[in-house]
């Protein structure tokens, strides 16, 4: 439609140079987990074996990248904690080797810094409770290295906060639905120390009780909305109300699963007719995304055919702003984290095509920076004084 009034360069020059004024945050990136610590470097161009790598975060004009610290369920007490560790001094070591390209920063000041010398301000994002391992000196000391938010649970509860996953189906392992105490006094020690609280994956009793307990604004750094696509991972629209009413930023997941209500059942029919293959990565202790992800990416003409367009993700971001406004709404890719994105969203390089279909569906210039990263700098902001 707004290319008809006026012609189509004027109009590429325009959300290019849009995106390109912005400053661009991702919330939630898992190259660490699924990329750097299998042997991969993103120092070289691993097109079509990853969604990210060095020089891509530079042509998709990414300016803020929060990387996701992540272990999954196996790893507990005296493991993770340690794995944690040792995915933050692997972004450490590639920032330390690119210090003309990338820097780490905790702060807003150093994010302004990094940011006005045209580097990327790396941040660091706790993506799971299970990592502290029931200790507030390994929170501690998570922040003190650099992490900024934590997620409070993944896909598995912990002993003090229930997830999604097991809400949903009304699987409590330690037999209590929510936050403990202990639970509450971390979301309270979070908000001291100025580490953002994040609430996706968690439960809709444990999103409530963080809710009614923090003094800061949250993010829900990688969700979408329960009304357009029903699956646990996404809020409802009282839960996206409260984040607006406390001032925080939902940030939109590209997850084809989340977005797309149709998409699992044509996933299953996808993945049974690869039966043997995926029964035999199972029998090796794989976990499920990571077949998935194998599977997806062997039988990739396949699997791209299943993806939904990027009219979806545009969806659930009008869907939130209708709600709350544009300026509780942000970008939480997920990018190496998920099997499946939006047919025109390949990889991060493909970035400045959100601020294109933005522009498309008439949201104005200042409402586009807000969503590509200014309402992420602001709760950020808010959190760390």
């Amino acid at each position: 439609m707004l290319g008809m009034l006026f012609p189509l360069h004027l109009f590429s020059q325009s959300y290019l140079k849009i995106h390109q004024d912005a400053i661009v945050a991702d919330t939630h990136n898992d190259v660490l987990s699924t990329v750097t610590m299998k042997g991969m470097s993103i120092e070289t161009d691993l097109t079509g074996r990853s969604h990210s790598d060095i020089a891509r975060f530079k042509k998709g004009g990414i300016d803020v990248q929060v990387f996701s610290i992540f272990c999954n369920e196996h790893f507990g007490k005296d493991t993770a904690f340690k794995y944690a560790n040792a995915e933050m001094d692997s972004l450490y070591a590639i920032v330390h080797r690119n210090p003309n390209a990338m820097a780490i920063v905790s702060n807003p000041a150093a994010l302004a810094a990094a940011v006005k010398q045209k580097k990327l301000a790396c941040m660091m994002g706790v993506e799971g409770g299970h990592m502290i391992e029931d200790r507030m000196d390994y929170l501690d000391s998570l922040f003190k290295k650099g992490a900024r938010y934590m997620t409070l649970t993944w896909n598995n509860s912990v002993s003090w906060a229930s997830s999604a996953a097991d809400e949903s189906k009304n699987n409590l392992p330690f037999g209590t639905k929510g936050l403990t105490g202990f639970g509450k006094e971390i979301v309270q020690h979070m908000n001291a120390l100025g580490m953002m609280v994040d609430l996706s994956h968690v439960g809709e009793q444990t999103f409530w009780d963080a809710i009614n307990t923090t003094t800061k604004p949250v993010i829900v750094s990688h969700s979408c909305a329960w009304s357009l696509c029903p699956v646990p991972r996404n809020l409802k629209d009282e839960q996206i109300k409260a984040v607006g009413r406390n001032g925080g930023v939902i940030d939109v997941n590209f997850y084809s699963g989340f977005l797309d209500s149709n998409y699992m059942k044509r996933k299953e029919l996808f993945l049974a007719a690869h039966k043997a293959e995926r029964d035999s990565l199972q029998q090796l202790k794989w976990a499920s995304y990571e077949v998935e992800e194998w599977i997806s990416k062997k039988y990739k003409p396949e699997a791209d055919d299943l993806r939904p367009p990027l009219s979806l993700l545009i969806d659930h971001i009008d869907y939130m702003v209708q709600l709350v406004g544009a300026d509780h709404v942000g970008l939480g890719s997920d990018f190496d984290g998920i099997e499946s994105a939006p047919r025109e969203l390949n990889d991060v390089s493909d970035m400045p095509l959100v601020t294109k279909a933005l522009l498309e569906r008439g949201y104005s210039k200042k409402d586009i920076e807000k969503i590509l990263g200014g309402n992420f700098i602001r709760v950020f902001t808010a959190n760390s004084r």
